[in-house]
């Protein structure tokens, strides 16, 4: 790396940002690019945003930058809102030189001091990659002196460049002291080493396990979004997983996914419960990751064996009901929330067409199948008392079980995920496809997924039912519901109001 040269970094670094840093510089203040936007650049990556470490105070970037949000401030952080050449806004952090000491609550600092120098300020940060400095006031003097590297340029105390190229996680200075200020690190670094595809140096690692008491103090909202970084950034989550298991990180948050740890599955399975959730994590895609990291996560509590084996009956419900109350407890939104729980749920559903295709696997090819032939077969067979394996009501029962139209994409996606997952599954990848098609075919069609897309309201129902507003209305609505998602074509006012009146009828009569 120390032959990146000064005009490849340039490249990675925006206008606006070498703007921001020169309109600092000109009135008599440094200006130095840090953290991990330096990391990236150096690796060749555009940073997701950048950071500028300055010894100007917040006052005085406010006085610069009129256009900021000072909520920082106290931290000394003022965020400056600044356009690119296009106008567009971009949010820059602007922080001042600092050391903090006397933290509490593993994580805030009782009081912050300003440093003097760019070194001072590296010395607090986490890791040796996340502790160097790109002096940006440098790109012009680079120049005019005929510097062509980076590492001419680039401020490093901690020997960060040397630890990037070696692809290592090390902390600043003592390990336990930078991870008892801040119970995050841990956690980050783990993170860090599965996104980068790094390894943690051994005294760093074991410094982890001995700060745990400092982890277990941050907010579980910080905890969240690490988890969140993990899943989305790294190519195999796992890594971090495992690396959070080993420095006993994971029993403080999702202990859950512990108790799959030496759990055997049936033969048709390579790998114990933990180790199959991994690599179901690692395979899936991000919009289906939380929903990959817990589709299993009952199995534990569900294990029965006799004397035709190992089984797992009820997990997706149990699983359903478990990561409910993980999420809860990790607090994510309600949305979020629902969307996995039901992912989770229904993850396990059953194809109808699984023996209706062994049946005719002698007749129709389903893996090497153009669309177009597969298209002709379902309607060739539907005809048949089988209708291709699926009726429309159970395609649309399962669409509204797992959620909705935008739901049952991430349903298939996991289950070719948690398939594709187990080089022993007797997944056949045409069963998707075959399904895919159906429910194309039925998702064209008018469909009445939920009591709003109905053709009747409660209020509707109240004028001319003579009924009042209450349990009895919910239950009639729920009711209709049932029949439309079976039969699309009775959702009209009229037949509605009979079915709700036949509804009525045969309460009074059961009552």
């Amino acid at each position: 790396m120390n032959d990146l040269t000064i005009e490849q970094v340039q490249q990675l670094i925006p206008a606006y940002v070498v703007a921001l840093a020169e309109a600092l510089q000109k009135q008599g203040y440094q200006a130095y690019l840090v953290g991990g936007s330096v990391r990236d650049v150096l690796l060749g990556k555009v940073p997701a945003d950048y950071d500028i470490a300055t010894n100007a105070y917040p006052e005085q970037v406010m006085q610069i930058f009129p256009r900021c949000i000072p909520t920082g401030a106290k931290f000394g952080t003022i965020v400056v809102v600044t356009q690119d050449q296009g106008g567009e806004s971009h949010d820059v952090e602007v922080t001042t030189y600092r050391n903090e000491a006397d933290y509490v609550g593993g994580r805030w600092p009782t009081k912050v001091e300003y440093a003097r120098t760019i070194e001072e300020d590296l010395s607090r940060r986490d890791f040796t990659i996340n502790a160097m400095a790109l002096n940006l006031q440098e790109f012009d003097t680079a120049k005019a002196s005929g510097w062509q590297f980076v590492a001419q340029i680039l401020v490093d105390p901690f020997q960060g460049l040397v630890d990037l190229a070696a692809k290592t996680i090390k902390a600043v200075g003592d390990p336990i002291e930078r991870f008892s200020e801040d119970g995050l690190r841990p956690i980050r670094g783990c993170r860090l080493a599965a996104q980068l595809d790094f390894a943690i140096e051994p005294k760093t690692f074991a410094a982890m396990s001995a700060t745990l008491i400092v982890v277990k103090q941050i907010s579980i909202e910080r905890f969240r979004e690490e988890l969140m970084k993990l899943l989305n950034k790294a190519a195999k989550p796992s890594t971090g997983f495992r690396l959070m298991r080993d420095a006993g990180i994971l029993e403080l948050f999702i202990p859950e996914l512990l108790e799959g740890q030496g759990i055997t599955q049936p033969v048709f399975h390579v790998d114990d419960v933990f180790n199959h959730i991994m690599a179901v994590t690692d395979m899936a895609e991000d919009s289906i990751k939380l929903a990959a990291l817990f589709h299993d996560i009952a199995k534990p509590r569900c294990f029965m064996k006799d004397e035709r084996g190992v089984h797992f009956y009820g997990h997706e419900q149990v699983g359903a009901l478990m990561t409910k109350e993980i999420m809860q407890r990790l607090k994510f939104s309600n949305t979020e929330i629902e969307h996995t729980e039901r992912l989770v749920r229904w993850h396990m559903f059953f194809y109808p067409s699984a023996d209706w295709r062994k049946l005719r696997k002698d007749q129709f090819d389903w893996i090497t199948a153009t669309k177009e032939q597969i298209q002709t077969h379902i309607e060739e067979t539907r005809s048949g008392t089988t209708a291709g394996g699926w009726s429309d009501a159970a395609i649309r029962r399962l669409i509204q079980n797992v959620g909705g139209e935008d739901a049952i994409d991430d349903l298939m996606k996991l289950r070719i995920a948690d398939a594709g997952a187990n080089s022993k599954s007797e997944f056949n990848p045409g069963e998707i496809r075959v399904l895919s098609e159906r429910i194309s075919q039925v998702r064209a069609q008018d469909m009445a997924l939920k009591i709003s897309d109905l053709n009747i309201t409660g209020q509707d129902l109240m004028q001319n039912l003579q009924i009042s507003a209450g349990p009895q209305l919910g239950l009639i609505l729920n009711h209709l519901l049932e029949l439309v998602v079976e039969e699309p074509l009775l959702n009209t006012t009229e037949l509605l109001l009979g079915k709700a009146r036949e509804f009525i009828q045969n309460e009074k009569q059961n009552n």
